[in-house]
């Protein structure tokens, strides 16, 4: 059975390592991103399962950098961190279709379980439309 890939996308590297530790140790192969040029380059190339996306990040805002990872894989389960009072950026994201978001400091079972649940979701339809 094929690991799932988790992209965890964040400019601050103590979260980047932080969560790569917790889906490592979860059994995912997991894939870190400081910047949209990056991330989209890995979910291009690798094809995610899902991706963990910050909203701030320096250069290429999250909101971008989502609507670019939708026009290439609508499909692709993403969900967005966020730094607190950021609800207009969430009601957008929403709208682009990020699954759900968390705000920092988030609570990393909380992130952890809601990565397994939807990642358990998506495996359990293995339907695949090639376009």
């Amino acid at each position: 059975m094929d690991k799932k890939k988790v992209l965890i996308v964040d400019d601050q590297n103590g979260i980047r390592v932080l969560l790569m530790e917790v889906f490592s140790s979860e059994g995912y192969l997991t894939y870190q991103a400081s910047n949209g040029k990056l991330a989209l380059e890995i979910v291009r190339n690798e094809t995610p399962d899902i991706v963990l996306l910050d909203m701030k990040i320096p250069g290429m805002d999250g909101l971008e950098i989502l609507k670019q990872i939708k026009e290439m894989k609508p499909d692709l389960n993403v969900i967005m961190m966020t730094a607190y009072g950021e609800l207009d950026m969430i009601k957008e994201a929403s709208d682009l279709g990020a699954l759900m978001h968390f705000t920092k400091p988030f609570d990393i079972d909380e992130m952890r379980v809601a990565v397994n649940m939807t990642l358990e979701r998506s495996s359990g339809s293995s339907v695949s439309i090639s376009s």
